[in-house]
């Protein structure tokens, strides 16, 4: 256990056995909270919880927090819609979040832009950083928020365009439920889940979720399979302390597609089912453990703290045949195989005080995190069997399934041990001024330390970043149902990307990156049920590397980009019967001054000026209504070389949900209902992804 480590949890320890102070007032019932799980238990919610609407803002700010007084854009997808959208995946559930692009993740890992920002990482779990390359199951997940601009005083580093962060089901004392759900769609994918819930005494809750999926679509040679259980335990330790403790297996393997290339600067046409890859070959094999414990503690009715520990070891293996590039009636293939192993262990304390000073009411959050992160990452290319002997690289003729000559592994081709070593501490304080006024404001301090070691070539390459991230906000409530708020922020990157798997040496001896946010906006809760958001923003990238013009071949931080936009929200239930989530968003973006990747006034890769997402589910009679979604996408560069466009389009889902009695339930969910033909994510401009066609998922639930 590294330093860092071990004096978080020595804090942790210390505070929880040392301070003595009185549980939160609370504005609602045990019987009534919403799940929130890994926050104080004790929330002031003013809206509804129930359906598609959310009024739980405590991811964005750590303390029991209203999501009308948090001054910053959170979209949130619960547990209802995600059911009636049947989806599974994370990254289908993304596609109905506006400001956010799914990115292809090169056929093997969940990839996203936010607000023109790319990332593998800006994933979280219950708070905590989930931060490898994988593909994400929602069976265990209670909800997905999606937090906008940067989030460094919350989450830590990155999250320059936003963070993900997926709210756990747990394990609730005294209640008992058994959940089942099964489906299968027309290309023959299916699923299998369940969900129980056990009180094991008057104290102490087990509850174990699980699922089994099998995956296949229109494209020729997919297939793949997911396994997922999560058994979680609640106890209640007393009347001010309660402890949960989860452990998650997900076991994932699927074929790696990487899409289809590009030609005259456009996805290539009539090939939308092909294989560009070699079925035996390109694989995805994912195995996630996570364990984690957390401890809620109320001092008094003025402090409380919460202490969580996690440990999660990813062990991962992709390998694929690549399309580079198309004339039109041929295509270049390469590849590469990659085995990443990383360890994750994070330990994380957060204390909330309330305390008057004069007029003024404070919550005061302090916490601290400690992270230690060890990756073992190595890549080995590939070579062709060809006429003259092997080769990295073959150009074949097109055709519906390609003749791919026999492909073999060379040796490594890079081999790097990272060591990443964190410790954070940082302080907010929300200050109340009278019934009208509310200002946020905090800072937190980060320490990063890393290591890279070459195993190939022996070298070994270091750095070490100390940074303070503000925020800023300021909200004026006209009534206790509208909020109009103004926002300031501020993230860091370092200069080695986000996986931070590599170091090189020049990029040891640079800044990080800098992401700024300014944000505008309102938000009105209608009626309890019914909420409404608004925000214009601006997010400047700076630090970006560029081109020395007087050292060729060296680069200096002068690089940057901005990201302006306007964001609309409207979730919840319109009239009694129609219940929605409706967005929309414009975004424009640009390169700023000259980086590394693109000149100036290049617009960001995969930024649709553009993105509309309905979704609405009409309540016809008491067991039988039905669901109706529509999604417009903008057209888009798929890199920042500007030379490969995405169509826009628009698609339409439709589903049917009918209750044969209180315990039974049947759906179906029509997906791509007009069989449009469309390519919503990329990798470059010849890793392209169409959509699938038109598709029946047949549904059954139960409940006892």
């Amino acid at each position: 256990m590294t330093s860092a480590l071990r004096r978080a949890t020595f804090l942790a320890g210390s505070a929880l056995t040392c301070v003595a102070a009185p549980a939160f007032a609370t504005a609602e019932t045990a019987d009534q909270a919403p799940e929130r799980d890994y926050l104080p238990a004790e929330i002031v919610v003013t809206g509804s919880v129930d359906g598609y609407s959310n009024d739980d803002g405590s991811s964005g700010t750590k303390t029991p927090t209203p999501l009308i007084d948090v001054p910053q854009t959170v979209a949130t997808i619960t547990d209802d819609q995600l059911e009636d959208q049947a989806i599974t995946q994370l990254s289908e559930a993304l596609r109905y979040v506006p400001g956010v692009s799914t990115e292809s993740g090169e056929g093997n890992r969940d990839a996203v832009f936010i607000r023109g920002q790319e990332t593998t990482a800006d994933f979280y779990l219950d708070g905590l950083r989930d931060d490898a390359q994988y593909y994400r199951s929602l069976y265990n997940v209670e909800r997905v928020e999606v937090l906008k601009g940067p989030n460094a005083l919350i989450f830590g580093r990155g999250g320059g365009g936003g963070a993900i962060n997926r709210v756990s089901k747990t394990a609730k004392v005294g209640d008992s439920f058994i959940e089942g759900d099964a489906s299968a769609d027309t290309f023959g994918a299916f699923a299998i889940g369940a969900d129980l819930n056990q009180p094991l005494s008057d104290s102490v809750a087990l509850r174990i979720a699980g699922t089994y999926e099998e995956f296949n679509n229109d494209r020729d040679f997919y297939d793949g399979r997911f396994i997922g259980i999560t058994p979680t335990i609640t106890a209640q330790l007393g009347p001010d302390t309660r402890l949960t403790a989860s452990y998650t297996y997900d076991d994932d393997s699927r074929l790696a597609d990487r899409g289809i290339p590009s030609f005259n600067g456009a996805p290539l046409f009539g090939f939308e089912e092909t294989l560009f890859g070699v079925a035996d070959f390109n694989i995805s094999d994912t195995e996630v453990n996570i364990a984690r414990a957390r401890i809620d503690h109320d001092f008094s009715d003025a402090l409380s703290a919460n202490v969580s520990v996690q440990f999660a070891d990813y062990d991962k293996l992709y390998a694929n045949v690549v399309p580079s590039g198309s004339d039109g009636a041929s295509v270049t293939l390469s590849g590469y195989r990659n085995d990443t192993d990383r360890q994750n262990l994070i330990g994380q304390a957060n204390f909330i005080w309330q305390v008057n000073t004069g007029s003024a009411r404070h919550m005061v959050l302090f916490g601290f995190e400690a992270g230690d992160q060890n990756t073992d990452d190595s890549r080995l290319g590939i070579s062709f069997a060809t006429a003259t002997g092997p080769e990295s690289r073959v150009t074949i003729p097109l055709a519906d399934v390609l003749a791919i000559p026999a492909v073999s592994l060379t040796a490594p081709i890079r081999a790097r041990d990272t060591q990443l070593t964190t410790f954070s501490a940082y302080l907010q304080d929300q200050i109340d001024i009278g019934d009208h006024v509310q200002i946020i404001a905090g800072v937190r301090w980060d320490r990063f330390d890393l290591e890279s070691r070459d195993q190939i070539g022996g070298g070994i390459n270091a750095r070490m970043d100390e940074k303070f991230s503000p925020r800023a906000g300021l909200v004026i409530k006209p009534n206790e149902n509208l909020s109009l708020y103004a926002s300031y922020a501020q993230s860091f990157l370092p200069q080695s990307g986000d996986q931070f798997t590599s170091l090189s040496t020049l990029d040891a001896g640079l800044e990080p990156e800098k992401f700024t946010n300014y944000e505008i906006g309102a938000k009105w809760l209608i009626r309890s049920d019914l909420f409404f958001t608004a925000a214009l923003f601006q997010l400047d990238r700076t630090n970006t590397t560029a081109p020395d013009p007087l050292t060729p071949g060296n680069v200096v931080l002068t690089g940057s980009t901005r990201t302006k936009g306007i964001e609309l929200n409207l979730v919840g239930k319109i009239t009694p019967q129609w219940q929605a989530n409706i967005g929309y968003t414009y975004l424009d973006g640009e390169i700023r001054n000259d980086t590394e990747s693109a000149p100036a006034g290049t617009r960001l890769e995969q930024l649709p000026e553009h993105q509309i997402s309905l979704w609405n589910r009409f309540q016809f009679t008491d067991s039988f209504a039905a669901g109706l979604g529509v999604v417009y996408q903008d057209e888009q560069f798929a890199s920042v070389s500007n030379a490969v466009t995405l169509p826009d389009y628009w698609r339409v889902d439709a589903a049917v949900f009918y209750d044969i009695n209180e315990r039974v339930s049947l759906q179906v969910n029509i997906e791509n209902l007009f069989d449009e033909t469309y390519y919503p994510a990329a990798h470059g401009d010849n890793n392209i992804q169409p959509a699938e066609p038109f598709s029946a998922r047949f549904g059954v639930r139960v409940r006892m």
